[in-house]
């Protein structure tokens, strides 16, 4: 039987790398299901949509699709109708229209079969904001990964600078924290801990630190 492990947490806790670096340690396939919103996201964004406009966003999904594949590194990658959009869905204005359209109740009905396909198939690693409550409910482990919002704000902005981008922290910190509110009130999935759920704080915890604090939960429950 597969075996899948369930990471959530909060905007920029250090989820993705981290589950990327632990399932390579483990040989289990790393699923970023925080890219499959932000992909959408960018698509209402090249097509002029409101991040919040519903109807527009529901009917745009008539004509895109999203597939997860793997390149020869086995590095997740994102297509949109064929492009991959890898390196175009991380900016904090995509940010903030994944975390309005993932508060669709179509979209989030809409990537659900993608996700759920990928745990019946794969030892997973996957991540995102719901997967141990709504995606992956009977996952073997369930781990919530958290850290301060100016801890997880300053790691943000040190990547977003590392990419050359010209950003402010405070612009950066004001979007974490409007991202944390929009995700736990949303009515549909809101960001929680699944109640069977390991809480992990990282904020006084650097990178190897971190993977090295979740590779221990999860060979101890393996």
């Amino acid at each position: 039987m597969n075996i899948a492990i369930a990471i959530d947490g909060p905007a920029g806790a250090g989820k993705s790398t981290i589950a990327k670096l632990a399932a390579k340690s483990l040989g289990f396939i790393y699923v970023d299901t925080g890219a499959l919103y932000r992909t959408i996201g960018l698509c209402a964004y090249r097509n002029n949509i409101c991040s919040k406009d519903v109807d527009a966003i529901i009917k745009m999904l008539e004509d895109m699709k999203v597939e997860l594949a793997f390149n020869e590194n086995h590095e997740q990658i994102v297509l949109l109708n064929g492009e991959d959009v890898s390196s175009l869905i991380r900016t904090p204005e995509i940010s903030m229209y994944a975390s309005d359209v993932s508060a669709i109740p179509r979209v989030r009905a809409f990537l659900l079969d993608l996700q759920r396909n990928m745990a019946k198939t794969n030892n997973i690693i996957m991540d995102g904001r719901d997967i141990g409550t709504v995606v992956l409910p009977d996952a073997k482990i369930k781990i919530f990964l958290t850290a301060s919002a100016k801890v997880r704000a300053k790691r943000r902005y040190d990547e977003l600078i590392e990419k050359g981008m010209d950003v402010k922290f405070e612009d950066v910190l004001s979007d974490v924290e409007t991202r944390d509110y929009n995700d736990s009130h949303r009515e549909v999935a809101p960001l929680k801990p699944a109640d069977d759920s390991i809480i992990v704080d990282t904020s006084d915890l650097d990178l190897e630190q971190s993977v090295e604090k979740l590779l221990s939960i999860m060979k101890e429950r393996m």
